[in-house]
């Protein structure tokens, strides 16, 4: 039964997903335009529900094999964002629960026992995974499509350690994120919102720290694989702190952002993310299988993702942006 895990979440995604938008249910709760946004009307933003929903009915069916450090802290991750989307929170409550949740997950998972040190980079590596992946969900069909690289990954790493169970909870995963970027790649015609962005981001961080716990892949591969993601963020971030800006307040200097603004549109920005992210996991996958490569690839990308960054400030600023 658990093979058939995919196919129930992309198809509860689907046909939800389908149903909140024909019934008008959708409309009722939109993305409005602001500084940080690419689009210029508003668009639904409660997909995420679907999403999410459409994923644990495929979780369903591995029910036995579920650990709670990872379900509790999912389920208050998608029930308080999906409130977020429809009613707003403050950032300071949020953030209170991202952290709950993170805490959840390092003490359930044992990795406090092992070293408080690693127990704490990982409780912060989870809290920063999860806002990232929402601060990256703002270009059509951009979040949507990298879950499906990125958990496929993970399905793909836990098949090659012959581990089928936590193989085909990744599969749910993006198949249920395959199924809803029918609704989301260029033109969107919906959104995932805080609800699909925030529980996505936790769950790329809590999947590798699962695999990591039992030995399918070592802590480097998780953070490989959704590098595209980390980097951008993670430096977009640092740069906003330096010019001391207030880096909770909207804002489009992200690099995808940029790529959008430069003409690109979100179409091609799209694609290109899609092709560098499967890049970056086809390597990691090839560094599972020969241990050899690991400094030699996680080299190659470093640079790789240098050398993007700073063509792209270059452009940015040739066409006359500061």
């Amino acid at each position: 039964m658990i093979y058939f895990s995919p196919v129930v979440a992309a198809l509860v995604t689907f046909s939800l997903t389908y149903i909140l938008l024909l019934s008008g249910a959708a409309h009722k709760v939109q993305d409005i335009p602001n500084e940080r946004s690419l689009h210029t009307a508003p668009v639904p933003r409660i997909g995420g529900m679907a999403l999410i929903i459409g994923m644990l009915c495929g979780w369903a069916m591995n029910a036995y094999s579920l650990v709670w450090w990872v379900m509790l802290p999912l389920l208050m991750l998608f029930l308080l964002s999906l409130l977020d989307d429809v009613r707003g929170l403050s950032v300071r409550y949020r953030l209170f629960v991202h952290i709950g949740a993170a805490w959840l997950l390092v003490l359930g998972s044992g990795l406090f026992t092992q070293s408080v040190f690693v127990g704490l980079l990982v409780l912060f590596m989870v809290v920063w995974m999860t806002n990232l992946y929402n601060f990256m969900d703002g270009s059509d069909g951009l979040a949507g499509g990298m879950a499906v690289i990125g958990f496929g990954i993970y399905g793909i790493a836990a098949m090659m350690g012959h581990d089928m169970t936590l193989a085909m909870l990744n599969i749910s995963v993006a198949a249920a994120a395959l199924s809803f970027l029918y609704f989301n790649f260029y033109p969107a015609k919906i959104f995932m919102g805080d609800a699909g962005s925030v529980p996505l981001g936790f769950l790329a961080a809590a999947m590798g720290v699962w695999g990591w716990q039992i030995s399918l892949w070592p802590a480097w591969f998780p953070l490989l694989v959704f590098s595209p993601f980390v980097l951008d963020a993670t430096v977009t971030l640092l740069k906003r702190m330096l010019r001391r800006e207030k880096i909770w307040q909207a804002h489009r200097e992200h690099y995808y952002q940029r790529i959008v603004q430069l003409g690109f549109g979100h179409r091609n920005t799209a694609l290109v993310e899609y092709i560098l992210m499967s890049g970056v996991g086809a390597s990691a996958l090839i560094a599972l299988q020969y241990p050899e490569m690991v400094i030699a690839i996680l080299m190659f990308w470093g640079v790789s993702f240098l050398i993007a960054m700073l063509l792209l400030d270059r452009l940015w600023k040739a066409h006359g942006n500061a």
